[in-house]
């Protein structure tokens, strides 16, 4: 069972240090190909926001262990990040993560975990949340998560549709990156879960998502790029088709959804807000 105790502990410093070539390799792993020539060669080489969750991704497996969480029931629940700088194609970083809640749901547990990270010169580059579901871990009492909003608006058009195609592979790259969960590459560990086959990773479609807004909303120009937050609500599976949709709040913020092939939301309650 999820350790209560857990909560409000902050981890040591992680170190992260990372090249231009992990950053094109991250860029790869969430579908860009030769159209996307600024993330992926190292001559004027742009960083994705989205990156920002490989240097605190460290931090979320040490909440792992320090709230007793339960790898093969676990799912990753939702994600933000707050993006203060333009993030360097390469150097020395730090974080600190802190679990600053764990929820409950009646079924299941909520773990978030909050992380911020720094360059190494002291200057705040961006913050993180996660939400992390253990399913069957619920029932012990515990305070009730928050309710998600960012619906929608009901019978209008999106500003913008993208659609990209989740390749077969696309799972061995992204993990590349740091996320090794056997759930997204071995197919027994998959239906030990209740999975037909390994599951992309969340954070991967979080990245296409994510290029999809820097596209169509900042004409590639990560500097307008501010924060993006999502939950994800079904799984993606290597070879899908995904198409994510944005719907104009105002001047700075958009409603994002994004769905697959078959019509089924896998990324919901999104928020992309710009500068």
């Amino acid at each position: 069972m999820v350790n209560l105790d857990a909560i409000g502990k902050k981890s040591e410093p992680i170190e992260y240090e990372y090249t231009w070539k992990d950053v094109v390799l991250y860029a790869l792993g969430i579908g860009a190909d030769n159209n996307d020539l600024d993330f992926v060669y190292e001559a004027n080489l742009k960083v994705y926001p989205t990156f920002a969750v490989i240097p605190a991704f460290p931090g979320m497996a040490w909440s792992f262990s320090e709230a007793d969480l339960n790898l093969v029931m676990l799912l990753h629940a939702g994600e933000k990040i707050v993006v203060h700088r333009e993030i360097p194609t390469e150097g020395k970083l730090k974080t600190i993560a802190t679990i600053s809640h764990i929820y409950d749901t009646g079924k299941h547990s909520i773990t978030y975990l909050d992380t911020d990270t720094w360059d190494d010169k002291g200057n705040l580059l961006f913050n993180t949340t996660s939400s992390i579901i253990v399913r069957g871990d619920g029932g012990f009492g515990g305070e009730k998560p928050p309710k998600a909003g960012n619906i929608p608006p009901e019978g209008e058009e999106p500003n913008f549709i993208e659609e990209m195609h989740i390749s077969q592979n696309q799972n061995l790259i992204y993990r590349l990156s740091g996320d090794f969960n056997p759930l997204h590459i071995d197919p027994d560990f998959a239906k030990a879960a209740g999975y037909d086959r390994p599951i992309l990773h969340g954070l991967c479609t979080y990245g296409f998502a994510g290029r999809a807004i820097l596209k169509n909303l900042c004409n590639n120009d990560p500097r307008k790029f501010k924060s993006f937050e999502v939950r994800f609500s079904n799984v993606v599976y290597p070879g899908d088709m995904i198409i994510t949709e944005g719907w104009m709040v105002d001047d700075k913020k958009y409603i994002i959804q994004t769905k697959n092939q078959d019509g089924t939301v896998v990324l919901s309650n999104a928020m992309a807000e710009l500068r």
